[in-house]
C-alpha cells in the first residue's frame, strides 16, 4: 500500500454500500486504504474521481437496487472511476461489467485489493471483471472498522457451510473461514486505542469461527472480554444450533458482552424448517430464548423470520405465528423470501402469491411492535448506561442502553461516545426510543 505506485494523492473517492453490517465493516476498511494512500473522501456534492460500490445479492430486491445505484452513481460522477465489489459483483460479474460506466468487477474476496486495481484511473470502454473462489479458506479479507458511526465492527468469519434452501451467500461468499484469535484481539486492542468504546463481532455465520484455526467462537469471546480498553462487544447475529450454553452463561457473567442477542429463526414451523434445511427444530429455538431469559431477564433477542417461503401453507404459517407469538422475544426482523437463481428452494412445490407474503408481513411486524413496545415499557422508570452515537444534524442526540434499547438525550447534555448514566422516561414522539434524562 505504501508503494509509490498505488499512490492517488488528492484524489477524491466516494463509497457506496448495499446489505449488511459486514458490508459497511468492509467498506470503511477500502475507504482507510484509500485514504492512506493519499485520496479524501468526497465532500457532499463534490464529483468523485474514484467510486466504491459494495454490494448485496440476499434477493432479488436486492439485486434490482444495486443496478439502480450503480446507474446513479454513474450518472451523478461521470468521470470516475468505478469499482464495482460485494456479493452481487461475485454472483454477477458480466453482468455488473456491463452496465455502462463500470470499470471493473472484484469478486467477493478481492476486496481488500480495490487499491491495487485502480489501473492508474483510466476509464474503460467496457468494464472488466476479476473474481477469486472464495471456496479458498486461506482468502479472508480483514475488517475492523466503524467508517462513520461511533461502534466499530470487527469482522472474525466470513463465509457459510450451511447451504439453506433459499440461501445464495454461500455461493457468493464460499466456505466458512477466519482469522486467528491472536490477529482479531490485536485488531480490538487496535480499536480501543483509537477511542472504540464498542465493537460489533460480525461475519456471515459466527458461530462456525474456528474452521480455519481449531479454535471457537467461545474462545474468541474469552479473549476479547480481557480487552479492558473495549467497555462493550455485542453479537451481532449466531445460528440457534451454535449458541451454546456455555456462550450464554458467559455473555452473563462477562465484563463487556451485552445482554443483546441476534438468533435467526426463519421460520416458527418444522415443517418449513425442515424445508428449508436448518439444522434445528423450533424446540431448539424455544430452549436458547428460555436460557437467556432465565440468566439475563432484560436481555434484548432480535429474531430473523423469513415469510412467504416456498411451501409455507396457510396452515404452517398460522402454527409459525402461535410459536413466535409465545416466545419472550423483543423484536422480529421481518423478510419476504425471494427466489434466488439456482437454489434448491425452487424445486419445492406450493408458492405463496405476492400479496399473501405482504399480509403475512404485516402480521408479524404487529407482533414484533408490540413485543418491543411492551419490553421498552417495562424498562421506563430504570436508569441505565448509555453509549452516545455520533448525532445526526438537527436531530437530538441518541444511543443504546446494555441491553440494546434507543434512548434520545438533550444533545446539550451529552458528547458523542461517551458511556452517560440517564434516568428512562417515557417514548419520544415517533415512539421508537426512550427518553433519557442524564444523572
Amino acid at each position: 500500500m505504501e508503494n509509490c505506485c498505488n499512490r492517488i494523492d488528492g484524489k477524491s473517492a466516494a463509497f457506496f454500500t448495499l446489505g449488511c453490517k459486514l458490508n459497511f465493516s468492509e467498506t470503511s476498511t477500502i475507504m482507510r486504504q484509500l485514504i492512506e494512500a493519499g485520496a479524501h473522501e468526497a465532500a457532499k456534492g463534490e464529483k468523485a474521481d474514484i467510486c466504491v460500490i459494495n454490494t448485496c445479492s440476499v434477493t432479488e430486491v436486492a439485486d434490482k437496487k444495486c443496478r439502480q445505484a450503480i446507474h446513479k452513481i454513474v450518472r451523478e460522477n461521470p468521470d470516475a472511476y468505478v469499482v464495482v465489489t460485494g456479493c452481487y459483483g461475485q454472483l454477477q460479474p458480466g453482468v455488473v461489467a456491463d452496465i455502462p460506466g463500470v470499470d471493473i468487477v472484484l469478486g467477493q474476496d478481492l476486496k481488500g485489493s480495490v487499491l491495487e486495481n485502480l489501473n492508474g484511473l483510466q476509464k474503460r470502454e467496457h468494464g472488466v471483471y476479476k473474481t477469486v473462489g472464495t471456496n479458498d479458506i486461506k482468502n479472508f479479507v480483514p475488517s475492523c472498522s466503524r467508517g462513520d458511526r461511533t461502534r466499530f465492527f470487527l469482522k472474525v468469519q466470513d463465509g457459510c457451510d450451511y447451504y439453506c434452501t433459499y440461501c445464495t451467500v454461500p455461493y457468493a461468499r464460499g466456505h466458512s473461514r477466519n482469522a486467528p484469535i491472536a490477529s482479531l484481539v490485536e485488531q480490538a486492542r487496535q480499536a480501543g486505542a483509537e477511542g472504540g468504546r464498542e465493537i460489533v463481532i460480525s461475519g456471515v455465520n459466527i458461530g462456525d469461527f474456528g474452521k480455519t484455526t481449531g479454535e471457537s467462537f467461545f474462545d474468541l469471546c474469552r479473549a476479547l472480554d480481557d480487552i479492558e480498553s473495549i467497555a462493550r462487544y455485542r453479537i451481532s447475529s449466531i445460528e440457534p444450533n451454535l449458541l451454546t450454553d456455555g456462550i450464554i452463561d458467559f455473555v452473563a457473567q462477562s465484563r463487556a458482552f451485552m445482554p443483546h442477542f441476534h438468533i435467526p429463526l426463519q421460520c416458527g414451523s418444522d415443517d418449513v424448517l425442515k424445508l428449508m434445511h436448518r439444522r434445528y427444530g423450533r424446540d431448539v429455538f424455544a430452549s436458547k430464548v428460555r436460557r437467556i431469559k432465565e440468566s439475563m431477564p432484560g436481555a434484548f433477542i432480535g429474531v430473523d423470520v423469513i415469510v412467504g417461503m416456498r411451501g409455507e401453507t396457510d396452515e404452517f404459517f398460522q402454527d409459525a405465528c402461535e410459536f413466535i407469538e409465545g416466545l419472550d422475544i423483543t423484536q422480529l426482523h421481518v423478510f419476504s423470501y425471494s427466489e434466488r437463481p439456482g437454489t434448491a428452494a425452487l424445486k419445492i412445490p406450493y408458492k405463496v402469491s405476492p400479496q399473501q407474503k405482504h399480509e403475512r408481513s404485516q402480521r408479524l411486524l404487529a407482533i414484533s411492535d408490540q413485543k418491543t413496545r411492551a419490553f421498552y415499557e417495562a424498562h421506563v422508570g430504570q436508569t441505565a448506561e448509555v453509549l452516545v452515537e455520533r448525532p445526526r444534524r438537527g436531530m437530538p442526540a441518541h444511543g443504546f442502553t446494555r441491553n440494546y434499547i434507543r434512548v434520545e438525550m438533550d444533545a446539550r447534555t451529552v458528547k458523542e461516545n461517551e458511556i452517560v448514566n440517564v434516568m428512562l422516561g417515557g417514548f419520544n414522539a415517533a415512539g421508537d426510543a426512550l427518553i433519557g434524562t442524564v444523572i
